[in-house]
């Protein structure tokens, strides 16, 4: 047997053999891969891993990559796991980690997926790529294009940061800015993988791009030392990141790699401005699509979630949640971590702390579980809303006695902040 099987859907179980697709014929759903797990437990182990790089490849025998020669890597994956000591005590959580996806090669997750996705295009033999993106994808797409010399073509908002669209512009990427919203942008890549052929990553090629997602899950076990913590939460945009490390979760108890035998709570947030998943787990309903989002936090402002009610089946089969904060508590978020364990994230990977802190007051997480941060994507994507946070330099004469009476009127400040 070979250890991929093929696809198959999520909602009604039809399978599909391994072509460039992403919805079921029969019911719409989305599609997965499907893998056969007793193959793959003669091919796997603990000690073969540890024998390769840190990075997503080091678990290729559980991605959908069948020819090695096609993959496609910039060293992405093998993100720090940063156990917060300083912020746990502060919040009142005592044991509280970071996923820090932060320090990926283009600077957010969404590397892990798009090293898969352009991989299996390559596979498909397909020489013009690309995506409809909020920002971070269009980058990490872009950016392995240009390390295979494929053309790359990226529909995005026409909202969406400065500081993406000139790191998607320096790898070469043809960009087309959408006059409305990320879900109009998608519905066109739709029309365009059609109508061009293209592999559009996150459309045509989806069933096997979300997989690169889940070797977050991977690395989390073996960072903790081959267990699973007891709660992660995760920004929520299509929901593909929150499908993708279940699935990885789930994958990893299948086969035995790790002590576990439960899954852990999978809890996730959306900025109230745009926030159907959280909507849905919050009013025990469907999920209801947003028209216009509106909200600061770009990279999740997608009102019409492509795994939206998958993702909140999942959250409740975990026993997990949802929380939506505001913008501000997202950027307070921000400051805080970056000012007690020295991550600097955007708004889309601090919409998980902000949602820790107000889940914590509710009493919906326990100070005792193990807690675990999915941060996404680095701050230097979103200068222009974090910036708000920044105080203007103080400007003194280089003279010694000026700066004494700074530090004074520093002391001071903190000796009433500890009162």
């Amino acid at each position: 047997m070979e250890r991929v099987a093929g696809l198959v859907c999520m909602d009604c179980g039809k399978k599909y053999p391994k072509l460039p697709i992403s919805a079921c014929k029969n019911c719409w759903g989305p599609l997965e891969v499907e893998y056969d797990y007793e193959t793959l437990k003669e091919v796997i182990s603990i000690k073969k891993f540890e024998k390769r790089p840190f990075d997503l490849w080091r678990y290729i025998e559980l991605l959908p990559i069948e020819d090695y020669s096609k993959m496609v890597s910039l060293g992405d994956g093998g993100t720090p796991l940063h156990k917060c000591k300083r912020l746990g005590e502060l919040i009142g959580i005592k044991e509280l980690y970071v996923k820090d996806d932060t320090v990926n090669p283009s600077l957010s997750f969404k590397d892990r997926p798009a090293s898969v996705g352009i991989s299996k295009c390559l596979e498909f033999g397909i020489n013009v790529v690309g995506c409809a993106s909020t920002g971070n994808l269009a980058a990490s797409v872009a950016a392995h294009a240009a390390k295979v010399g494929l053309r790359c073509f990226i529909l995005v908002p026409e909202t969406i940061e400065l500081n993406k669209i000139i790191q998607m512009s320096l790898y070469g990427a043809k960009i087309i800015g959408i006059k409305g919203t990320y879900d109009e942008a998608f519905a066109l890549g739709i029309i365009a993988a059609e109508k061009y052929g293209w592999g559009l990553v996150n459309i045509n090629i989806r069933s096997y791009y979300v997989e690169g997602s889940k070797t977050m899950s991977y690395e989390i076990a073996e960072q903790m030392g081959w267990t699973l913590p007891d709660h992660i939460i995760l920004p929520l945009g299509s929901g593909g990141l929150l499908c993708s490390v279940y699935k990885g979760f789930s994958e990893l108890i299948k086969l035995d790699l790790v002590s576990s035998e439960e899954i852990p709570r999978v809890s996730g947030s959306q900025p109230i401005g745009c926030a159907p998943i959280v909507n849905a787990v919050r009013n025990n309903t469907h999920m209801i699509p947003v028209e216009n989002p509106d909200t600061i936090v770009h990279s999740l402002a997608i009102g019409n979630p492509a795994h939206g009610d998958y993702t909140v089946s999942l959250i409740r089969k975990s026993g997990g949640t949802a929380y939506a904060p505001t913008d501000q508590e997202v950027l307070q978020a921000a400051k805080l971590l970056a000012s007690t364990e020295g991550i600097f994230s955007e708004g889309a990977g601090t919409v998980t702390l902000a949602a820790l802190i107000q889940l914590i007051e509710n009493g919906e997480i326990d100070k005792d579980e193990k807690v675990v941060l999915g941060v996404t994507g680095t701050g230097f994507k979103a200068l222009d809303s974090l910036s708000i946070l920044v105080k203007k330099p103080i400007n003194i004469e280089p003279k010694l006695e000026l700066l004494e009476k700074l530090v004074d009127k520093d002391k001071e400040e903190n000796m009433k902040a500890i009162a």
